[in-house]
């Protein structure tokens, strides 16, 4: 039979936000110009975390936009010129992206068209950690085929420790001087471990030996210094870096010198001492007196409603858990990372039965005995479908969900047996498909066909951006096809660590 629906019976109000994007986008970037004056009209900028597409940032603290920092960055489009930065050795090993699916170097190209489609100039590509590595050679020599200007930083045997030889001739030095013609030089890269910070260091030194003036400021919006250490929103950022062990701390260096409590993270903590050593080496003292000074991050002032943040924060450390659980599961991720933020959760006083959507997707499952899935819509109505013999669980819910939003009757099936069954047929006698049942995407697709004729299923597919910001929980983890349909749409997904039948 077709899943029916299921709502289950409380609500809690709308989506709210818990936090005013239009103020940040505002005063990051008059924090920034500040600091381009700070330092004589000259600031290389460390960029860290996602320029486009952070999803991390936009569920921790409801109200920020995926693409802020990127419009926040147009604002300053005038005065800003961005250098892409990839190491040799990600060249040479053909490190992949774990999100896109595609390597480094593809990306740098990526990156590049995206940054100009929107307007804003990109000066150079600059490879990282050069040491004559063959493949480094050949992706230099196609970006200049393509009129793109190209830049080696040498690998410095002793980086970052043998400060002396660093800020010589021999160390930072050697390298090719990167050729910019504006005040504010955005560093990003694909990835992390690519060299940002060595780039900006490296520039220092080579605009101190020509006499020009430079800073560097570095811009991550995680952890955010400004909120006490155990936030939810910074708690929730040790749970998204787990597999980096990264752990948050009170800045002791900006204690010392402040009298002021500060949060900050344990590798720009620990490396403090290097670059400060660093700093006195190119300019004989350091203008910063703390990793927290560094930074130019001013997203904990544009918090608009503290509880807001902290719920959606503390869902996101059970979503955390539960995409460890499921790694772990397919050999991805060891048992510390799924340690580390089952420790989390219990730092917060929280459990998976907090998410709402897993209590009803696990009754729906137990009641029907087969893989069910649950949603939690915006004004908190919670439905719930099963897996049957026409349908995945996810995509039973998925024409549940929209038809609640148009105000169809659970009654009307949008897509008949007689629709599913050729496809079904295709699937398994065609292409060997041994799985008849259909995914997401079919549904979708098969939906806006019928969207032609039927104005159930126009109304229906209609409401699909209404998914945006939603709820799912699977009792079975999905296949690479839904979860990329759920990313499409925008909704938070957790599934149990349960191999799907």
């Amino acid at each position: 039979m077709y899943p029916v629906f299921f709502i289950h019976p409380y609500k809690d109000g709308n989506m709210k936000h818990g936090f005013d994007n239009e103020k940040y986008l505002n005063i990051q970037s008059e924090h920034i110009k500040e600091r381009i004056a700070q330092f004589g009209n000259k600031l290389y900028l460390e960029f860290g975390g996602k320029l486009f597409d952070d999803y991390h940032a936009s569920r921790v603290l409801p109200g920020f936009e995926p693409d802020s920092k990127l419009k926040m960055l147009m604002q300053l489009r005038d005065q800003a010129e961005i250098v892409i930065v990839i190491s040799a050795k990600d060249i040479e090993k053909n490190k992949v992206r774990g999100d896109l699916g595609i390597t480094y170097d593809v990306d740098v190209l990526r990156l590049r068209e995206a940054f100009m489609s929107r307007g804003l100039y990109v000066g150079s590509v600059t490879i990282t950690q050069y040491s004559g590595q063959p493949s480094a050679q050949a992706f230099r020599e196609r970006l200049e085929r393509l009129g793109i200007n190209c830049y080696y930083l040498y690998l410095i045997p002793g980086y970052p420790t043998d400060v002396k030889k660093i800020c010589s001739d021999e160390g930072f030095g050697r390298n090719e001087y990167i050729e910019t013609s504006r005040p504010l030089v955005v560093i990003t890269a694909p990835g992390p471990g690519s060299g940002k910070m060595a780039t900006c260091l490296s520039q220092l030194y080579q605009e101190n030996k020509r006499g020009i003036k430079a800073g560097y400021a570095k811009f991550e919006t995680f952890p955010i210094w400004s909120i006490p250490l155990k936030h939810p929103v910074n708690v929730a950022y040790e749970a998204a870096t787990a597999d980096l062990n990264d752990v948050n701390m009170i800045d002791p260096f900006h204690l010392e010198a402040y009298g002021k409590t500060a949060i900050n993270y344990n590798r720009d903590i620990e490396i403090f001492p290097v670059l400060n050593a660093i700093f006195e080496g190119i300019y004989g003292e350091n203008p910063y007196k703390s990793p927290t000074d560094m930074g130019v991050n001013m997203a904990g002032f544009c918090i608009c409603d503290d509880d807001v943040c902290c719920q959606a924060s503390k869902d996101e450390i059970i979503r955390r858990y539960f995409a460890a659980l499921c790694n772990f599961a397919e050999g991805k991720c060891s048992q510390r990372e799924v340690e580390q933020n089952a420790l989390l959760m219990k730092q917060m006083k929280i459990t998976t039965d907090d998410r709402r959507t897993t209590i009803a997707a696990r009754q729906r499952a137990e009641e029907e005995g087969t893989p069910a899935a649950a949603i939690e819509l915006a004004d908190g109505t919670i439905l719930t479908a099963h897996s049957s013999e026409l349908l995945g669980a996810c995509a039973a819910l998925i024409l549940n969900a929209t038809k609640h939003l148009a105000g169809i009757d659970h009654s009307i099936k949008l897509i008949s047996q007689q629709v599913i069954e050729p496809i079904q047929n295709t699937k398994t006698k065609m292409l060997h498909g041994k799985n008849p049942r259909l995914h997401t995407d079919e549904v979708l697709v098969a939906l806006s066909i019928l969207s032609l004729t039927d104005s159930n299923c126009r109304q229906a597919l209609d409401k699909l951006p209404l998914l945006e910001g939603c709820q799912v929980h699977t009792t079975v983890m999905l296949g690479e096809v839904d979860r990329k349909i759920f990313k499409k749409l925008g909704i938070g997904l957790t599934c149990d660590p349960t191999p799907k039948r």
